[in-house]
């Protein structure tokens, strides 16, 4: 979960295998007052709107393809989905976490909270 300027403030670590879903409720636990949340087609489902309803935000997630009611999303508000990606990239330059040396979930996690940790450092950093 990312905040407004693309910094995270909330990080959980899934199994590959699982769906993207299942570490939902972390992260909405993880921030008390999520407001908008933003998501793509992939976390669109009835328990996830109700749930982010349920801790005080507004769920901005487009539906699947195949369902007949299509309800819109703001067009302005969902474009906002890119700052995650744009986290994700910027993960991807360090090193470690790109290629995923770490063997077990417990280090490539740390790997990444240290990664996350010099990027809110880059952004609090003295231009001078």
């Amino acid at each position: 979960m990312v905040d407004h300027r693309g910094l995270p403030v909330a990080i959980t670590l899934s199994a590959g295998q699982t769906s993207d879903k299942a570490a939902v409720a972390d992260l909405l636990a993880a921030h008390p007052a999520p407001g908008d949340v933003v998501a793509d087609r992939g976390y669109d489902a009835r328990a996830i709107l109700e749930l982010i309803a349920a801790h005080g935000g507004r769920g901005h997630i487009p539906t699947q393809r195949d369902r007949k009611a299509q309800p819109s999303v703001d067009a302005a508000v969902y474009r906002q989905r890119n700052l995650v990606e744009r986290y994700f990239n910027k993960l991807k330059h360090f090193r470690k976490v790109a290629t995923r040396y770490e063997k077990t979930a417990r280090n490539y996690h740390a790997a990444v909270l240290l990664a996350s940790s010099r990027l809110w450092l880059r952004f609090y950093e003295a231009a001078s």
